[in-house]
């Protein structure tokens, strides 16, 4: 695990905080030094617990509820952590879920709530965190930016996947929407970032590696020859939004295994 203080001083935001990824992400950024936010939309008691972990480091954490596809909820929930946490510095627009199934079972419903999540989230989330780095400007004791933010995508950004369409073209649009805003943030000193997981032990796919023969299945499509962990993402997330990765802007990237290197996948531009 990254221990070292990489990030302290600093406010972190994680949407989607309670589980998964985004638990495994609030948790490393609090052990590098953040103070955090945990947001959650269900699962009160699973983000209080993360909360408690992360305050053991000696940082503060809070637990916000907040539907991040709502424009209301997402402006509440930042003027929240501004007024209690003085300010916001990173952004991991994390929150995320799946409709699954085939283009001519799927309803409109299955689609547009995905797409709400997935994508509009995130911009809304962007667009806040955005408000309040540049109302506040670079503090260079804090970090070299005025603000970070890590947008979490997916192999299937530029992997097809039959069956999911509504996720994958979310996270297509993830990527074109996260090297729009880097392009547009830029010049004030946001650095705008994005990674792409691949195969991660997650409960939203646990059936995909949960049995020995399920496992080796997926193994066969990860050069690297093991399924990732959520603390793989934490790691990632951890340096992408320290001063390490500086000069690191618009990129995704890629923590896979090597996933996106397996023959006859499109790995894109």
């Amino acid at each position: 695990m990254i221990s070292t203080q990489l990030l302290r001083g600093q406010k972190a935001l994680v949407t989607g905080a309670n589980s998964g990824i985004g638990k495994a992400t609030a948790i490393g950024l609090g052990r590098a030094g953040a103070d955090v936010v945990v947001n959650y939309v269900t699962g009160r008691d699973e983000a209080e617990k993360v909360v408690e972990e992360i305050t053991s480091f000696g940082v503060r954490a809070a637990a916000y509820e907040a539907d991040v596809s709502d424009e209301g909820q997402v402006v509440a929930m930042t003027q929240r952590m501004v007024e209690e946490f003085g300010t916001i510095d990173i952004l991991v627009a994390n929150a995320g879920l799946q409709r699954d199934a085939a283009v001519t079972e799927m309803t409109l419903a299955q689609w547009q709530k995905v797409l709400d999540v997935n994508l509009t989230g995130q911009f809304l989330c962007a667009r806040e965190a955005t408000k309040e780095f540049l109302r506040r400007g670079v503090v260079p004791e804090v970090s070299r930016a005025a603000g970070k933010i890590i947008c979490m995508s997916s192999v299937h950004q530029i992997i097809p996947w039959a069956g999911h369409v509504n996720y994958a073209s979310s996270k297509g649009g993830v990527r074109m929407m996260m090297e729009t805003l880097a392009q547009e943030l830029a010049p004030k000193k946001i650095r705008v970032n994005a990674i792409a997981p691949g195969a991660i032990k997650t409960p939203i796919n646990r059936s995909a590696w949960e049995t020995p023969d399920a496992e080796r299945d997926l193994l066969r499509l990860i050069p690297y020859n093991r399924v990732g962990t959520p603390e793989d993402i934490a790691h990632a997330a951890v340096a992408l939004a320290s001063d390490v990765m500086d000069y690191v802007v618009g990129t995704t990237l890629y923590v896979d295994g090597g996933m996106t290197l397996f023959p006859g996948f499109a790995t894109g531009g």
